[in-house]
């Protein structure tokens, strides 16, 4: 775990000092209530914002992902407050017409606990002028799985039952505001609907793991 450590360290220092040519922003995980690490790049994409990097030291399994209100990762990540939800809106998962800005669904850590992290999504944005925007907020990485707001239970509008904060980071821009694209997220209307979608999407919000060969 020392030199994995050593690793995304020095990963991270390429991003920061490479800022022209690298990632819009990064994030360092670091342990909540688990021994996670990892790195995350962020970068504005067609399709809203890209999310993609590693994380290490998970407990096999689904676990909920999620942007967080603060970037305070004090007392285990509890500090971070709740989902980053600015327009007030129940809990859900992407690709719903109700969901937080920051409800990114989940990722999968496989049998030695690490996660391949590939997300896009258009309700996240790195324009410092949007109410969504998610430059200094937090990202949790929760120790069980997000249903998604499908629980059926007060609860699951809010947090998805995802349990405790096994790790989390916050959100660094590496370009001076000014130089970020300007991107504006799509925010569905919000219409009456009785359709559940699965509880576990298979989208681009789910794990992509690589093969042995790779």
């Amino acid at each position: 775990m020392m030199l994995a450590s050593v690793v995304l360290e020095l990963l991270l220092l390429s991003c920061v000092v490479n800022a022209q040519d690298g990632p819009a922003a990064v994030v360092r995980i670091l342990p909540g209530n688990e021994p996670a690490i990892g790195l995350l790049a962020l970068s504005p994409s067609p399709g809203g914002v890209t999310i993609s990097g590693t994380i290490l030291g998970m407990r096999p399994g689904v676990h909920g992902f999620h942007v967080h209100e603060r970037g305070d990762l004090t007392d285990k990540c509890a500090a971070a407050g709740g989902h980053f939800n600015p327009f007030n809106r129940n809990h859900g998962g992407p690709g719903y017409f109700e969901r937080h800005v920051g409800d990114l669904g989940n990722i999968v850590a496989d049998q030695f606990g690490s996660a391949q992290v590939f997300i896009t999504d258009n309700h996240l944005s790195l324009d410092p002028t949007s109410p969504a925007f998610i430059g200094d907020r937090a990202i949790v990485i929760h120790a069980g799985a997000d249903d998604l707001g499908q629980g059926g239970n007060a609860g699951s509008l809010i947090t998805g039952n995802a349990g405790s904060r096994a790790a989390c980071g916050i959100i660094r821009l590496t370009y001076p505001s000014s130089q970020l694209v300007q991107q504006q997220p799509v925010y569905p209307q919000l219409q009456p609907t009785n359709i559940k979608a699965p509880a576990l999407p298979q989208s681009a919000h789910q794990i992509r793991f690589p093969s042995d060969s790779e």
